[in-house]
């Protein structure tokens, strides 16, 4: 009820992190046990590339917080007296 826009934003972006960063920490390992047949069907590109891996995990965490500031955004501006009665 009293809470700030700013909180609202945190609270929504933490969520989305929290996600992004368990689908990352699942997918890193799998990648890197299935870099084999990942090498079998991209050409010129390895499982093991550090660059390639730290450039898709920064994109990944870039595109995960902009889909979720959009929201959090639209969220904190939501009078809490018309989100109770929505409810």
């Amino acid at each position: 009820m009293g809470a700030g826009r700013s909180y609202v934003r945190w609270l929504v972006l933490r969520e989305t992190l929290v996600l992004v960063s368990a689908g990352i920490v699942l997918g890193v390992p799998i990648t890197l046990l299935g870099r084999h047949m990942i090498e079998s069907m991209l050409y010129g590109l390895h499982a093991s590339d550090l660059i390639d891996l730290l450039a898709s995990v920064a994109l990944l965490f870039g595109v995960a917080i902009l889909a979720g500031f959009l929201p959090a955004q639209r969220a904190s501006r939501v009078d809490p007296m018309v989100a109770l009665r929505y409810e």
